[in-house]
C-alpha cells in the first residue's frame, strides 16, 4: 500500500453530491437524497460537499448533521472550546444518562414533522462541518500513511488537495474495499 497513491481511489468532484453554503437544507437533502439513488455509484454517499461563493470547498454535510440541525438545542452540546457548549464529544454514554439530557435540555420537544418544517429554510452555511486541517490529504500521499490518519483522527473521509485546491474525496469506505480486495 505504501506505493498506492490516494488519486487512484479518490472519487473526484465531479462525481461527487455539492451544495453552495448559501443552499437550504431542504435543497442539500434532495441533492444527497439524489446522489444516494445514484446507480451509477458503487457506494452510497452519505455527506455533500459545500462550495462557497468563490466555488473553493469549504464544509460537508453529513447524514448526521442533517438530523443534528433539526434540533437547534444540540448546538449547546458542541465543544467548549468553539462554541460556549457544555463541552461533551464522543464519549461512551449510558442510554440512561442520554435519556436525561434529552428530559433535562427538551431536546425534541416539538414533533419531529415540527422541527423538519423548521429547519427546512435553514441555511447549509449554518450547520455544515468545517473540516479541520487534519482531514486534508495531497493527492500524491501513499495510501499507507493515510490509513493512519483515518485510524488516528477517527474520520469517515477526508478531502483530497491538489496544489492547495480540493478535487475530490477519499472515504474510508474506499480504502476498506481496496484492502479486502488485497486480502
Amino acid at each position: 500500500m505504501k506505493d498506492t497513491k490516494v488519486s487512484r481511489i479518490m472519487v473526484p468532484l465531479s462525481d461527487y453530491a455539492t451544495v453552495s453554503e448559501e443552499d437550504s437544507l431542504a435543497k442539500a437533502l434532495k441533492v444527497l437524497k439524489q446522489a444516494r439513488d445514484d446507480k451509477n455509484f458503487t457506494y452510497k454517499h452519505r455527506a455533500v460537499l459545500v462550495y462557497d461563493k468563490d466555488e473553493h470547498v469549504v464544509g460537508k454535510v453529513s447524514i448526521r448533521d442533517f438530523l443534528k440541525a433539526l434540533e437547534p438545542k444540540y448546538n449547546k452540546f458542541e465543544d467548549s472550546d468553539t462554541s460556549g457548549g457544555i463541552g461533551l464529544s464522543r464519549f461512551g454514554l449510558s442510554r440512561k444518562f442520554l435519556n436525561a439530557m434529552v428530559e433535562n435540555f427538551n431536546l425534541w420537544e416539538e414533533s419531529l414533522e415540527d422541527l423538519v418544517k423548521k429547519s427546512l429554510n435553514l441555511k447549509v452555511k449554518d450547520f455544515m462541518y468545517s473540516p479541520s486541517r487534519e482531514e486534508y490529504i495531497d493527492i500524491d500521499s501513499s495510501l499507507s500513511g493515510v490509513v493512519h490518519q483515518f485510524i488516528m483522527g477517527s474520520h469517515q473521509s477526508l478531502l483530497v488537495l491538489d496544489r492547495g485546491k480540493v478535487v475530490g474525496i477519499l472515504r474510508l469506505t474506499d480504502v476498506f474495499n481496496l484492502v479486502s480486495e488485497m486480502l
